[in-house]
């Protein structure tokens, strides 16, 4: 076995750390650790037991699980209490919640993006690691209960009995949104309305195109907004405070629409980068928008700080 065994699996195995983890930061290290712990420990590997696959995903997975040993789960602020209902309310980060990152897309091939929407991987935070990794290995990357069953180290019945545990209490935490395409016809509509409205800082359109009960919310501020009056007043207090003439980047992030919002700087030449923020749309309206505001997020998706104005003359 050499390196070129090992390294056709990274990319999945980052898709399924993160899974696990809720965020892409520490999923790359732990991927790191299994490519090295399974490199030190070629001379041991049994291609009679396992195949390589399987052989690096029970690395993965004990890595994964001695990573979450003690710790509380990643939330978005929509998971901690109920929605703030002043539009004016202290937008104080709070940096000691670990909070649920998103991923992006251009590090992975579609096939290994499956199932990675922010609505389902926020509610597998909420499962015991263990039941989430069966979770993940059966219904995502389709392993055998038996191969789950030697990479957990234990027995089919308690995979498959930890299996409808995690599915049992998926079925409790709500909707987990749809797997619906960024470029599906209704949703890019969708979404370049939803953009044009945003860069015009008109907020009347921006609020028809919502659902009703549309959820805004921005980690690392743990407060959100529900209903598209409270979004819609937030989003006035935005514009207010940051200027009318923004300028978006188009991505992809957890197989959803998502943009980068670039903010007007004093002087005109530049924008800076603000936000990037993810859409849920359903039915042609946006349902929901998680706005991240971390720099760790920016630098996962490299994000240019600074673009000059020109720049998003030429990307229309």
């Amino acid at each position: 076995m050499d390196v070129t065994d090992l390294e056709p699996h990274r990319g999945e195995l980052v898709a399924y750390c993160y899974r696990m983890l809720g965020s892409f930061h520490e999923a790359e290290d732990l991927v790191q650790e299994t490519m090295l712990r399974a490199w030190r420990a070629r001379d041991r590997y049994d291609p009679a037991r396992a195949s390589v696959r399987t052989w690096l995903y029970r690395i993965a997975t004990n890595a994964c699980l001695t990573a979450l040993e003690g710790r509380p789960r990643r939330p978005l602020p929509s998971g901690l209490g109920a929605p703030s209902e002043d539009p004016r309310a202290a937008l104080t980060p709070a940096f000691d919640i670990p909070w649920l990152q998103p991923f992006p897309d251009p590090r992975l091939d579609a096939e290994a993006r499956a199932d990675m929407r922010l609505a389902l991987v926020v509610a597998m935070q909420v499962l015991p690691p263990r039941q989430r990794a069966v979770l993940v290995l059966r219904e995502v990357l389709e392993f055998t209960a038996a191969e789950v069953a030697d990479q957990l180290g234990t027995t089919v019945p308690a995979v498959n009995s930890a299996l409808q545990r995690a599915r049992a209490a998926l079925r409790t935490a709500g909707d987990v949104g749809e797997v619906t395409e960024p470029d599906d016809p209704e949703v890019r509509g969708a979404v370049e309305r939803y953009l044009r409205a945003f860069q015009a800082a008109d907020v009347t359109a921006l609020v028809r195109l919502l659902t009703d009960d549309a959820v805004l919310e921005m980690p690392p501020v743990p407060l959100w907004y529900r209903g598209r009056r409270d979004y819609g007043l937030f989003m006035s207090r935005v514009f207010e405070t940051r200027g009318t003439d923004w300028g978006v980047r188009r991505l992809t992030a957890n197989g959803q629409p998502a943009f980068a919002a670039y903010a007007p700087e004093p002087g005109g030449g530049h924008r800076r980068l603000h936000t990037l923020q993810v859409l849920t749309v359903v039915g042609g309206r946006v349902a929901r928008n998680v706005v991240f505001a971390d720099p760790r997020v920016f630098q996962a998706f490299d994000l240019p700080e600074r673009i000059p104005v020109d720049d998003f003359s030429r990307q229309r």
